[in-house]
C-alpha cells in the first residue's frame, strides 16, 4: 500500500476515535461497509450500523446489510422509511435526493440519539463531489458527517483498503437508491420501483455486475459497461431480456450504447454541482 493511502487511512482512523460514538449509516454498499469497518474497529461497541427498509432500497442490499453485522457482531439498527412521509418524493423533483436524505438523516439521527449514539455518519467519498448531489446539502444542513470525505479518500482508494481488510465489497458493484432510475418528473410509484428492481435482478442473474434499468414512462433504458453492450444485444441474450422485462410491466426496452455512467439522469439538468448543491468543494485533492 502506497504511503499517501497508509496516511489517508490513519486520518480517517483518527477521525472515527475522535468522533465516537457513533452510529454508521449502512446500506451494505462499497463505502459504508468500509466505513462500518473501520469504525467499529476504532470503537469497539461504540460504533453501530443504522439502516432504512424502504420500497426504494433492493431487498438484496437489506439482506447483505443484516448478514454484514450479523457475521461481525455488530449491532444493527433498522428504520423504515415511506413515501407517504417526503412530501413531494413521488412526484420526483430534480432536488428529489435532497427531500429523500433530509426526512431519511432525520430518522436515522433520532433513532441514533435514542440509542445514546449522538452522532450519525454516512460513507460518500470524495469522487461524490463531481456529480449533482443535492443530497450532499441535507447532510451538512443536519450535521451528519462525512469521515471518507474528511479522509480526502476516493472510490478506488476505498475499494483497495477494502481488498486489502479482505470485505466482500471490495469489488461490489455501485449501486444507488431504485428511485435514481427515474428520469425527474417521472411519478415514482411502488409498482414501478419493484419493475426496475426485477429488472436489475434478472441482469445480475445473467453476470452484468455494473448496469442501470433506467425507466421512462413504460420505457426501460439499459445501461451496462461498454465492453458488455456487444453481449446484451446478442440475439439470444437481447430476446431474453426483451420478453422478461415486457412481462415484468415495460412496453419498450432499449440499450442505451453510451453504457453505464454514474448520473446519467442528470445528464439533462445542465448544472454543475456547485451551482445545485450549494457547498464548496474541498480545494485538496479536487
Amino acid at each position: 500500500m502506497e504511503r499517501k493511502l497508509m496516511e489517508k487511512d490513519r486520518r480517517l482512523g483518527e477521525i472515527l476515535s475522535q468522533a465516537g460514538p457513533l452510529a454508521v449509516a449502512f446500506s451494505s454498499g462499497v463505502d459504508s461497509t468500509f466505513l462500518l469497518d473501520r469504525a467499529a474497529e476504532q470503537l469497539g461497541k461504540g460504533a453501530i450500523a443504522i439502516s432504512a427498509v424502504s420500497a426504494w432500497v433492493p431487498k438484496r442490499e437489506a439482506v447483505e446489510a443484516d448478514a454484514f453485522c450479523r457475521e461481525r457482531g455488530i449491532r444493527h439498527l433498522i428504520i423504515s422509511l415511506t413515501e407517504e412521509e417526503i412530501p413531494g418524493f413521488t412526484e420526483n423533483p430534480p432536488d428529489r435526493c435532497y427531500l429523500c436524505k433530509k426526512k431519511l438523516f432525520s430518522k436515522l439521527q433520532d433513532r441514533a440519539s435514542k440509542e445514546g449514539f449522538p452522532l450519525v455518519v454516512e460513507g460518500s467519498n470524495m469522487d461524490d463531489l463531481g456529480d449533482f448531489r443535492p443530497g450532499i446539502r441535507a447532510l451538512s444542513e443536519l450535521g451528519i458527517r462525512s469521515p471518507l470525505r474528511e479522509a480526502g479518500l476516493y472510490k478506488a482508494e476505498i475499494r483497495e483498503l477494502s481488498r486489502e481488510r479482505n470485505l466482500p465489497t471490495w469489488s461490489k458493484p455501485s449501486f444507488a437508491c431504485l428511485a435514481s432510475r427515474f428520469v425527474y418528473g417521472e411519478e415514482i410509484t411502488r409498482e414501478k420501483l419493484s419493475m426496475v428492481e426485477r429488472a436489475e435482478d434478472l441482469l445480475l442473474s445473467l453476470g452484468f455486475s455494473q448496469m442501470r434499468v433506467r425507466i421512462h414512462g413504460n420505457l426501460a433504458r439499459i445501461e451496462v459497461e461498454r465492453g458488455e453492450i456487444e453481449r446484451i444485444a446478442a440475439g439470444e441474450m437481447r430476446e431474453r431480456i426483451s420478453f422478461a422485462l415486457k412481462e415484468m410491466g415495460f412496453a419498450y426496452v432499449t440499450l442505451d450504447l453510451l453504457g453505464y455512467r454514474v448520473g446519467s439522469m442528470n445528464e439533462v439538468l445542465g448544472k454543475s454541482r456547485e451551482q445545485n448543491d450549494g457547498i464548496e468543494p474541498p480545494i485538496k485533492d479536487i
